[in-house]
């Protein structure tokens, strides 16, 4: 079950998981939370195993039926144990949500693949690093789970 965020009390926790999957620094994480507690259209929700903060997922609506991923990240420790794939299944259960989209890196695509999203290459977008656009088909997905 994902859990809002916005008045979790652990925030070192939260910037502990945003830096695996931001290449920022605490001033920048630190921003970005702060979006995700003053900006209608973000969203940042939790997901705890035995009381600890295991994954989270940083989501924006686009619009009625499209939510971006922006953030998802779990533990190391907890990695491999479905918590990344069940946020997102859980998040394609939003009412009204046709398609989710995210965008990542080299590292990530083999998961985002695994879990029903398309990916394409968007090319080297920063000198060195390749990006990848990710997008899911909430009724296909759907459809792939029976």
């Amino acid at each position: 079950m994902l859990i809002c965020l916005r008045d979790y009390w652990n925030v070192d926790a939260v910037k502990d998981l945003l830096a695996l999957c931001m290449m920022a620094d605490g001033e920048v994480i630190g921003q970005e939370i702060n979006s995700y507690n003053t900006e209608d259209s973000k969203e940042l929700f939790g997901c705890f195993v035995d009381g600890e903060l295991a994954g989270l997922a940083g989501i924006i609506r686009q619009s009625e039926q499209a939510l971006e991923i922006r953030h998802l990240a779990v533990q190391t420790k907890w990695r491999g144990k479905g918590i990344g794939r069940g946020m997102i299944t859980e998040i394609s259960r939003t009412a009204g949500i046709e398609t989710i989209t995210a965008e990542t890196d080299h590292e990530a695509v083999g998961f985002y693949r695994s879990a029903g999203f398309t990916v394409t290459s968007l090319g080297e977008k920063y000198p060195g690093v390749e990006r990848f656009a990710c997008i899911l088909s909430v009724g296909a997905a759907a459809q792939s789970r029976m």
